[in-house]
């Protein structure tokens, strides 16, 4: 298997929430996910369609094993601190895939 690309996407209520939310992840959130394994990371903003406002970040992983390593020893306390921010009393939902690359 080749290199993997997980991506969260997070679906947000208001256009403000959404660049207060690129603004955490520009300010560390993606570099945190880097620091803890991944290769690479990159924040998309969804212009269309323009209705859900969306957000995607994009990280890339050297290997499904990298991935695993990640999400079984990082990835519980980087997200409570996103749900600690953006968790479900704001509205905003994520979502999240994984695919190697082709």
């Amino acid at each position: 298997m080749g290199m993997i690309a997980y991506t969260v996407t997070a679906e947000l209520p208001t256009p403000r929430l959404r660049e207060v939310y690129i603004a955490w992840l520009a300010k560390g959130h993606v570099n945190d996910v880097i620091d803890a394994g991944a290769l690479s990371g990159s924040i998309v903003r969804i212009d269309d369609p323009a209705e859900p406002i969306r957000v995607e970040t994009r990280y890339l992983f050297a290997s499904i094993e990298d991935l695993n390593t990640y999400l079984h020893d990082h990835a519980p306390a980087l997200r409570a601190d996103g749900l600690s921010r953006f968790g479900p009393e704001t509205g905003v939902r994520f979502s999240r895939t994984i695919g190697e690359l082709v």
